[in-house]
This record gives C-alpha cells, structure tokens and sequence, in this order.
C-alpha cells in the first residue's frame, strides 16, 4: 500500500526552481535580469538528468551522490536535442516557450514519479539529499575547537574553491561578450518548422516561407531585406523590405513568394543589409525551386 510522505527536500527545491525560472523567462520585465539565466543554466543542463536519475533510481543504494550529480548532467545534456527534434515536427516548432514547457513538464512529471517511487520504499531506504546533515558536519567542522587554525584552513579552502569556481563560472556564462556582435537570420516553412519548405511552383500561384531576424548588435540595427529569384528582385511589402530591431529583438514574419517565371533549380535568395553597407549582403540564404508554366 502506498504510504503517504512529506515531499522531500531535493524534489521541494526542484518545483520551486523551475517555477522561479518560469516566471524570470516569461514576465517581460524580469526576463531582462542576470538572474533569468542564473535560473534557466540549471533548468536546461542539470534538473531534467537528475529529476530523471531520480524516477529511475529511488533507493538511497542505487546510486552514490557523486553518480547521482555525474549522471544528472549527462542526461540533461542528452534529453535537450530529443526534445527539439520532437518539437521539430510539432505545430509549435522549436521555439523558447515550447522548450521551456517540455523541459519544466518533464522535470515536475519525474518528480511525481519519483515521490511515488520513493513512497513504496521505507523512509530509510529512499533516497534523499541530506541538506540538514551535510550543513551540521560543515558547522562541526568550522566550529570544532580541538582542530589546530591550519587544518581549519586546509578543511575550507577546498569549498571556497569549488564555490568560486561555481561563481566563475555562472559569471562567465551569463555575462554577455559585447565584441560578438552579429545578426540571425533564418528561414522556416510555412508550419514554422524548419523543413517543408515550398520548392515547387506553378507560374501565377503564390508559396510562403517564415523569414526571423534576431539582432545580436548590442545597438539599434535598421536592417534592409530583399529576395531575388536567379537575381531577379521580387517585390515585398515595405514593413518587409526596411525593419529595425533593437539589441536582442526578433523580428520574424511570413513573406510571400510569387514566382514571375518559370524556370527549374533556379536560386531564391534572402539578401539581408544593415545600414552601414547597402551594396553587400550583411546575410544571406537561399532556397532552391522550380517553377512550372500553368496548365
């Protein structure tokens, strides 16, 4: 019979974490802060692995901590790609809202298994991180009066290391390098997936294609887009040809293709401009098509 126990203390902190970074990653006015990506490292390199180590391994003598950690990272890392390619071929695409909802669905969803699992075991076989035990051994430590200064020093540097490097790290991570500036641009199919494109047309009907630009320029870019058929300008409304983005803005919306001869294998070019060169391609793509007469 399943017996009813006080959600431990490591799936406790796992649902907290993942609602705190829900909420840094979609109310705009904190998704700016240092702290959305504090958050989201964890969310997408080490809760989804160790969530998943957990559901599978519930006894606390299946797996030490060190393996436990190791495995986490692991399998965070390797469940990140499968979820994009199912997200690939899905109506939602990859985009940042679908992958932050699969990655917090399927960290809350092993926490649920994994309390389950762990409620069949008795409470001293079920795993469970102990904070309480790990903080009053560190207090044992710092205050334990019968070690001499030095072996005090040679017990706290070690974890003053591994915390600085912690930080380091975080701060490296999240600390935007401004001389890597550059532009996206992308194409997707008309479903918003990057696959499915429209090849083939007949002369006089129209296909669409969803053309993003992202602006990693750290200032305001006035961006000019044109697309060619084999160099033959094809015409686009004016919100298309001149867009301005700010730092970190998105702009993505579907164009419209309207081939005006025929022809076979013949060149579609995404020409991109920025505003200080208006003569050479900033960024460019191109998609292959053929163009049939009507019948």
């Amino acid at each position: 019979m399943l017996k009813r126990r006080k959600l431990s203390s490591d799936l406790l902190l796992i649902i907290i974490f993942i609602i705190l970074a829900n909420t840094f990653v979609l109310i705009p006015s904190l998704s700016a802060t240092i702290i959305r990506a504090v958050l989201g490292l964890p969310l997408v390199l080490f809760l989804p692995g160790y969530a998943l180590i957990a559901a599978l391994f519930p006894a606390r003598s299946d797996l030490d901590g060190i393996e436990r950690t190791a495995l986490s990272f692991r399998l965070s890392i390797a469940v990140i790609p499968l979820i994009g390619l199912g997200l690939n071929y899905t109506p939602w695409g990859i985009r940042l809202l679908p992958i932050l909802i699969s990655l917090s669905g399927l960290a809350f969803f092993m926490c649920v298994l994994t309390y389950l699992r762990r409620a069949k075991l008795p409470e001293t076989d079920a795993f469970e991180v102990p904070f309480r035990e790990m903080t009053l051994s560190l207090k044992d430590e710092i205050l334990d009066k019968s070690e001499s200064k030095l072996d005090k020093t040679v017990t706290i540097i070690p974890g003053l290391s591994i915390l600085l490097s912690v930080a380091t790290l975080f701060y490296v991570v999240v600390t935007p390098k401004e001389e890597e500036h550059c532009t996206e641009l992308y194409i997707l199919g008309p479903e918003g997936m990057a696959d499915n494109y429209p090849t083939n047309y007949t002369l006089g009907e129209n296909g669409t294609v969803i053309v993003g630009i992202v602006n990693h320029e750290y200032r305001l870019v006035n961006y000019t887009m044109e697309v060619r058929l084999q160099n033959r300008s094809l015409p686009l409304p004016e919100n298309q040809r001149q867009v301005s983005l700010d730092h970190n803005e998105t702009w993505e919306e579907p164009v419209t293709i309207a081939p005006s001869f025929e022809g076979n294998n013949m060149k579609l070019g995404f020409l991109l401009y920025n505003e200080s060169e208006k003569n050479i391609p900033y960024r460019d793509l191109h998609l292959w098509i053929n163009v049939s007469e009507a019948k």
